[in-house]
């Protein structure tokens, strides 16, 4: 490794290092991951299919741009460079060169999005687990890597009994047409190579990706197909946290990277106008943002965005608010796993500096830290509307982040995979949670010393 790789990999593990350990929505686990355990190996292994949430896998670009933000940005390229995770995000004017090259831009006439010009962007390794196992080349920012080494561990094969399916998550589902195709590809692939029917498991944005693909499907289709649906920490309801991030932005807890910075590329994309808590589901009277000169409801979105100045966010939202909000049944077999017990905010209040400036205080609802739990219990509503069984499992003291790397977890999907329907309603990890933040920080400090 040269000396800019060697610097840019200390940079990352400083960043890192800083992050808080649950940090928000937007921000998929960048931590290393705790160490994970040998289980017993076990002989059946239905085919699974891993979606993440948002930001939860690799971008790559390649560019040959007709103008620069910057004399010092790269003007062409000639080879795929990771955009995300891009280590020069972290710099002062790499943070400017990098949200012209990720951002979107968006048409009203057409209603649709397409890359900065002269930028190319590209998922890598659909169908496979690399990327969305660890975010960056170097393997520090983990995500899905406890959850697949598990599997491992169990029976499964990395890229052939356990998939991962990443996708743009730039852009909402009426955008990625054909990613839908490849993920049904997918699906019928790993069908006819095991004889036997495919599990889906989305976290976050990423169920409700599931979501939107299973009710695009034949009943019959997904009868032959699709075995269940696993379900992690998904804002069925939408997430009042993408209120303050379209407001004044959310840095979560990088240092380096100011929120307002940082709104810049929250803005551009489709995916944070479509996670809003969705009207219908929340009380017309729940205030959301409180200002010295108004308070916003779900009924007011159009006033917000014209007050904070963002009036695409309006057309965006227009566009993408009944993609999922209506919550049709997926009708497949569920298995609905959340956090509960913990502090999580559902108004945001700002003083007259809004919505330039942070929030300065805060009212609190339960929840997993980041997606309340009314939100994401809204799947208990399935039951009922459809014939296959609906289980839910609420994980007391779990932190939505979390929820893709405990054990306890993954020992219920193991069990689930296995044919083990029924779990427990309730799990209590709150007296494990001082050892489990404890084996996470020995590792970051472990991985961090080796790569210092």
């Amino acid at each position: 490794m040269g000396s800019a790789g060697r610097l840019g990999s200390a940079l990352l593990v400083l960043v890192l290092l800083e992050l808080q350990h649950s940090s928000g929505f937007w921000i998929i686990n960048l931590v290393f991951p705790p160490n994970t355990k040998t289980n017993v190996t076990s002989s059946s292994t239905p085919p699974l299919i891993i979606v993440p949430g948002s930001l939860g896998n690799r971008l790559e670009a390649k560019i040959d741009k007709p103008t620069l933000v910057h004399w010092l940005c790269y003007k062409k390229t000639e080879n795929w460079f990771p955009l995300w995770i891009d280590l020069n995000m972290f710099m002062p004017i790499g943070m400017d060169c990098w949200i012209d090259n990720i951002r979107l831009n968006y048409n009203r006439t057409t209603r649709s999005s397409s890359n900065s010009p002269g930028v190319q962007v590209r998922v890598p390794g659909f169908g496979e687990t690399y990327s969305i196992e660890f975010l960056d080349n170097n393997k520090l920012a983990g995500y899905f890597h406890s959850m697949v080494q598990h599997l491992v561990n169990v029976g499964y094969v990395r890229n052939e009994t356990v998939r991962g399916a990443p996708y743009d998550w730039r852009l909402a589902p009426h955008e990625n047409a054909e990613y839908f195709r490849k993920l049904q590809g997918l699906v019928e692939e790993m069908y006819d190579q095991y004889q036997k029917p495919v599990y889906l498991l989305g976290h976050s944005m990423g169920g409700h990706y599931v979501l939107y693909f299973l009710n695009q499907q034949p009943q019959a289709w997904k009868d032959k197909y699709i075995r269940g649906f696993i379900s992690l920490g998904v804002p069925w309801g939408g997430a009042v946290k993408v209120i303050r991030v379209l407001a004044s932005g959310e840095n979560d807890g990088i240092p380096m990277i100011s929120n307002i910075k940082i709104r810049e590329k929250q803005r551009m994309v489709t995916t944070n106008p479509w996670m809003l808590p969705t009207e219908g589901v929340w009380p017309e009277d729940h205030v959301f943002v409180s200002t010295p000169n108004r308070n916003y409801t779900n009924r007011d979105y159009r006033r917000f965005f014209m007050d904070i100045d963002y009036e695409d966010g309006w057309y965006k939202y227009e566009d993408t608010k009944n993609l999922t909000s209506a919550l049709h049944p997926p009708g497949v077999e569920v298995w609905c796993m959340y956090g509960v017990g913990l502090p999580t905010s559902v108004t945001h209040i700002y003083n007259e500096e809004f919505p330039d400036g942070d929030p300065v205080d805060f009212v609190y609802a339960d929840g997993d830290d980041t997606v309340d739990s009314f939100s994401m219990g809204l799947c208990k509503g399935w039951e009922g509307q459809q014939e296959q069984p609906v289980h839910v499992t609420e994980y007391r003291g779990l932190a939505h982040l979390d929820i893709v790397f405990h054990e306890k977890v993954l020992n219920q999907i193991q069990e689930i995979l296995e044919g083990k329907s029924d779990g427990p309603k309730e799990v209590d990890v709150r007296f494990e949670e001082k050892e489990f933040t404890s084996d996470a920080s020995n590792t970051t400090k472990s991985a961090g010393s080796l790569n210092s």
